[in-house]
């Protein structure tokens, strides 16, 4: 990308949260993985992030949108939701099918033709935000699962501009993502990028295979990281781009005052017990249940560690109003009640839980006094709390175990301790392990991990996306518009 181009993020999310006090609205800046990794970025390169409110229409949050904008070097392009728009698009198809198809739980997905219709539609209302702001040098940045369709959308609109694709989650084998009623429209629609990027070789390959098993007639060219697909007189550069996060200035937190202070009180809150800590977001495939037997299997085998180590895990509410994660916090609450109650003695709890969101200062002072990692998710696209650790430990200490279906495993091999988290009598045995490692292997360890993350940021992964070349066979626009209305025609 010619760095004078404008970049326009596209997201199903704002990157700020709003809240309503009364008759005020108050913006705050949004969390997760996704803003930690871009707001650096678009704050250093301005531009525009187009995005749902999470809200219905209002003019004072226009008001205060623009308020926002004005105060930073980007711009936000509101898209407004209706309740049913939100229900089919984000609740039914993103989260009801995609999302555990894509992680491998295809038995919890609720293929419902209502839903796909909302997606579409919804894709179409993001085209209409996009179409908006885009001018005819910017480059589009289109991320995730939610948004799919986007591309198809605003090709046949005509914008001819540089759009790329970043998939943020797992990319299933082709077994799995051929029980998609909707594979073939949904494999079309991603060609239509310019440029795929996928987390790890790994998803690239389940996609590249995903397309010869569902889309006859695509051509696949190129060997190493970088591949080149053909469809339709479109070409379509593939690759894998670890998603990072801004080590500079994580690691500068750590090193505060406030940051030392908070480390410093959250030990002692613990009575000098070694810390394992666990960050997570509510969600299924993040492994908490399991993770928790794992510990309380830990506390069974080792007698001697009774009262020395405290577990702290920390869950981030998410999607509240679904009754399956309603129930998932009921279990882990559950589990953390009945391990400590079991397990604890006066004057010492085995885990304390938190269950709310925490400031990025306050998550890294956990970080800080935490002796073990604990991540163990079932299936995830990277895992920033992983690279967030490893970069906050300034004292090159601490020690992280990770689990191998975690993407970030694909770059820490050599550094953490990785886990099958399904097994968790052998987790138990690879924390005891942990907490037992010398500060030599400590220190050896976490080098070569933060070393690996300061030398591949957000801006080294993001400058990687939008560099690369991407200069492909000039396509025949006309007879790429007709095949396109043509499929329009069929999916509407």
């Amino acid at each position: 990308m010619n760095t004078s181009q404008r970049l326009v993020v596209v997201s199903n999310r704002l990157p700020v949260t709003v809240r309503s006090t009364g008759i005020n609205i108050c913006l705050e800046a949004s969390g997760g993985g996704l803003v930690n990794a871009l707001t650096p970025i678009l704050e250093v390169t301005g531009g525009c992030w187009v995005g749902w409110t999470g809200t219905d229409f209002h003019e004072t949050l226009i008001e205060s949108l623009e308020q926002w904008s004005s105060e930073r070097n980007y711009n936000l392009q509101p898209v407004f939701l209706t309740p049913a728009e939100n229900a089919a698009y984000y609740r039914g198809f993103s989260n009801e099918i995609i999302w555990p198809l894509f992680h491998g739980l295809s038995s919890r997905c609720q293929f419902d033709s209502t839903y796909w219709t909302g997606y579409r539609a919804v894709n179409r209302k993001f085209a209409d935000g996009v179409e908006r702001v885009a001018g005819n040098r910017d480059f589009i940045w289109v991320h995730d699962y939610h948004l799919m369709m986007l591309a198809q959308d605003l090709r046949f609109r005509g914008l001819r501009q540089q759009l790329a694709y970043f998939h943020h989650i797992p990319f299933p084998p082709p077994d799995t993502f051929e029980t998609l009623p909707w594979r073939s429209e949904v494999l079309r629609a991603l060609l239509c990028f310019d440029l795929l990027g996928f987390q790890t070789p790994r998803d690239r390959r389940n996609f590249i295979e995903s397309l010869h098993r569902c889309l006859p007639g695509v051509q696949v060219s190129g060997v190493g990281e970088r591949l080149r697909v053909r469809f339709e007189d479109h070409w379509s550069s593939i690759g894998t781009y670890p998603i990072s996060i801004d080590y500079a200035a994580l690691a500068a937190e750590a090193t505060g005052p406030d940051v030392t202070a908070a480390a410093e009180k959250i030990r002692q809150g613990c009575s000098g017990t070694a810390i394992i800590l666990g960050v997570d977001r509510l969600d299924y495939t993040k492994g908490i249940p399991e993770r928790l037997i794992a510990f309380q299997s830990l506390l069974q085998s080792n007698p001697g560690m009774r009262g020395r180590l405290t577990m702290i895990q920390i869950v981030v509410p998410s999607r509240e109003d679904i009754p399956e994660y309603m129930q998932l916090r009921l279990r882990i609450e559950r589990l953390v009640g009945c391990i400590n109650g079991e397990y604890g003695s006066p004057g010492w709890v085995p885990i304390q839980y938190f269950y709310r969101a925490f400031s990025r200062t306050e998550l890294i002072a956990f970080y800080r006094a935490a002796h073990v990692a604990l991540i163990t998710p079932l299936k995830d696209g990277m895992n920033l709390v992983a690279k967030e650790f490893c970069a906050s430990r300034i004292d090159n200490r601490g020690v992280l175990v990770l689990s191998e279906f975690a993407g970030a495993a694909a770059e820490f091999r050599n550094g953490a301790l990785l886990v099958n988290p399904y097994d968790t009598e052998r987790v138990a045995e690879v924390v005891a392990l942990a907490l037992q490692m010398t500060e030599s292997e400590q220190c050896a360890r976490m080098e070569l991990m933060r070393s690996h993350i300061q030398s591949n940021d957000v801006f080294r992964w993001s400058e990687s996306i939008r560099t690369e070349n991407t200069a492909s066979p000039p396509a025949d626009y006309q007879r790429q518009k007709a095949a396109l209305q043509y499929a329009a025609g069929l999916l509407r």
